[in-house]
C-alpha cells in the first residue's frame, strides 16, 4: 500500500466507512483497518488500539464513546464460523490509533490526516501530511542529537564541547555560515533552536549527518572533542555535497514557520477533534 497516489488511499479508506442509518454516525471496524494501516498481525494492531484507548482517557474523553468491543463471526474451513474480537471505532478513535503508528509509512501518515479532518479534501490532507512530516523530522533530529550528546559525553566531551561540535557541523552544512549566522539570517532569537525554523529537508539533512556521526563514533570508538568534531564536520560536508549535486544549498532555503507555534495550533485542532467527535451509537444501533 506504500507509495499509492493519495486519491487511491482516500478511496480505500472511504470504502471502509460504516454508517448508522438515520443517525448520521460514521464508524470503522478495527479488523478492516488493520491491513490498510500496515499491520500484519492482529496482536500488534491491538497494542496500538490499547495505547490509543489510554491516550483517549488521558485527555478526559470517555473511551467508551469512541472504542467499543464487539464480537464478529468469521468463516473458517468447510463453512464453519468462529468468534473473533473486534472494535467499533469513531473517527476520533481511528485518529488516535493512527497517531500510534509509524508516520514514515505512507498509509499511517495519510490516516493521521484523513481521520483528523472532518472534510477529506485532498489538498487539505496533503497540507497536513507535509506538516506532520516536519514534526516527525524534528523529533528524529532531537533524538539523534540526544544520542550524540550521550555518546560523546562518554568519550570525554562536555556540554560546551558538544555545542562546539554541533556548531562546526552547522557551518559545514550551511556553506561556512555558523549557527548564529543562520539565526540572524532567519531573524531567530538567540534562545531558540535553529532547527525549529528549518524546512523539513534541512532538518532531515542535519539528522542524517548526526546519525552517521553516531554510527562512526561507536564503530571506530572515537575519543575526545578534536576527533569527533572532525568526523562530524566531514559528515555534514558529505551531506551538503549530496544536496549540492541536486542543486540545493541549505543556507539559501527559506525559513519555515516556528514549529512551536505549529505544534500549539495542531494541539488546538486536536482538542477540537475530540470536542466535535461523533460518539458511537447505542449497542443495538450498529448493525449494518
Amino acid at each position: 500500500m506504500d507509495n499509492q497516489p493519495l486519491p487511491l488511499l482516500q478511496q480505500r479508506f472511504d470504502m471502509l466507512i460504516h454508517r448508522v442509518p438515520d443517525e448520521g454516525i460514521e464508524f470503522w471496524f478495527a479488523r478492516e483497518l488493520q491491513e490498510p494501516l500496515g499491520y500484519a498481525r492482529w496482536d500488534n494492531f491491538l497494542t496500538a488500539i490499547r495505547r490509543a484507548i489510554a491516550s483517549c482517557g488521558s485527555t478526559g474523553v470517555e473511551p467508551a464513546d469512541h472504542f467499543r468491543d464487539v464480537t464478529k463471526m468469521i468463516e473458517v474451513g468447510k463453512g464453519g464460523q468462529r468468534p473473533v474480537e473486534d472494535f467499533m471505532l469513531t473517527r476520533y478513535a481511528c485518529y488516535l490509533i493512527a497517531q500510534n503508528g509509524d508516520p514514515r509509512k505512507q498509509p499511517i501518515a495519510f490516516a493521521q490526516s484523513y481521520f483528523a479532518l472532518q472534510t477529506r479534501k485532498q489538498e487539505l490532507i496533503e497540507d497536513r501530511m507535509r506538516l506532520q512530516a516536519r514534526f516527525d523530522a524534528r523529533d528524529r533530529l532531537r533524538e539523534s542529537e540526544k544520542e550524540l550528546s550521550q555518546n560523546i559525553y562518554e568519550r570525554g566531551v562536555d556540554d560546551e564541547g558538544f555545542a562546539r561540535i554541533r556548531s562546526r557541523g552547522d557551518a559545514a552544512l550551511f556553506g561556512g555560515k555558523t549557527t548564529q549566522a543562520m539565526k540572524d539570517r532567519y531573524g531567530i532569537v538567540k534562545s531558540r533552536p535553529l532547527a525549529d525554523f528549518l524546512p523539513t529537508l534541512t532538518i532531515a539533512a542535519k539528522n542524517l549527518a548526526n546519525e552517521i556521526t553516531n554510527h562512526n563514533v561507536l564503530q571506530v570508538d572515537l575519543q575526545g572533542e578534536p576527533a569527533i568534531a572532525k568526523e562530524h564536520v566531514q559528515n555534514n560536508l558529505s551531506v551538503r555535497d549530496m544536496l549540492e549535486q541536486r542543486g540545493i544549498k541549505p543556507e539559501e532555503l527559506p525559513a519555515e514557520e516556528d514549529i512551536r507555534k505549529l505544534e500549539r495550533r495542531v494541539k488546538s485542532e486536536e482538542k477540537n477533534i475530540a470536542k466535535q467527535a461523533t460518539k458511537l451509537p447505542a449497542d443495538d444501533s450498529a448493525d449494518d
